[in-house]
């Protein structure tokens, strides 16, 4: 038997079009000509020829919001309070055996961009595969957004869930959720034409705010979930890069698959 690790992250990439205009990462590449630079003003006598190659070290300097790429949001994301009124807990706070546990892959493909994920299609899904949900599960839900990543439309690819979807995966004891779209919630401009022709507030990051009742982290921008192969019986890791007092975190979340 061998284990295969599958990448479920995308790269943090500059200048890509798929966050709206005030998330888009930044990148500052330093190279290794102008790491030498630098290595000169380190140590004073130094000459750039003593360097090998008269090259130094390559570094970057990355402007980016903690929701960039791949990440895990943490309850704080969602609502200053948790579990009906406990205070909501912040990235580095995430308890860390919420973030390794058994991995359950729900397939939502079928459904159209912008379209509801309901409690019942979960139900659905679960009885498709033969799986019973236990507590600390990692419940990772395939749209095929990925698909699209790196372009405009991206933002608007997938289903989404909703407030009734995330608490009846909660309620049975999940913490920690993910999916391969920009968001947990369907794409925000069919959530904001919802709201313009409705005047319902109810639609609004619904399931993100599921979180005030029943406290949860999720990730977003998951990818490749399709190369997982099963529905479960794997494992999933997805610790989060400690920020003090952080919404978010990123994270490189990896399927660990025990092949035959």
């Amino acid at each position: 038997m061998g284990k295969r690790i599958v990448d479920l992250s995308i790269a943090i990439e500059a200048s890509l079009p798929s966050d709206p205009p005030m998330m888009i990462p930044r990148i500052d590449y330093v190279d290794h000509a102008a790491g030498a630079t630098q290595m000169l003003d380190f140590f004073p006598g130094l000459k750039r020829e003593q360097l090998p190659g008269g090259l130094g070290w390559a570094l970057e300097f990355i402007t980016l919001t903690t929701h960039s790429g791949t990440h895990l949001d943490a309850p704080y994301h969602y609502h200053p309070t948790q579990d009906q009124g406990k205070r909501a807990i912040t990235i580095d706070e995430v308890p860390l055996d919420w973030c390794m546990s058994d991995g359950v892959l729900l397939d939502f493909r079928h459904k159209d961009d912008g379209e509801r994920i309901t409690a019942d299609d979960v139900r659905q899904e679960l009885d498709r595969i033969g799986y019973a949900l236990k507590p600390l599960d990692i419940v990772l839900v395939q749209t095929g957004a990925d698909a699209a990543w790196g372009k405009a439309e991206y933002l608007v690819k997938g289903p989404g869930m909703t407030r009734e979807s995330t608490l009846y995966l909660t309620e049975r004891g999940v913490k920690v959720v993910g999916i391969d779209a920009w968001s947990w919630d369907r794409p925000l401009p069919f959530l904001a034409r919802e709201f313009q022709e409705t005047g319902d507030p109810r639609v609004i990051w619904e399931a993100h705010f599921a979180g005030i009742e029943k406290g949860y982290c999720h990730m977003e921008k998951l990818a490749n979930l399709a190369a997982i192969g099963r529905p479960h019986g794997f494992t999933v890791c997805c610790f989060p890069v400690k920020i003090k007092g952080a919404s978010a975190g990123w994270c490189r979340p990896v399927a660990i698959v025990d092949d035959l």
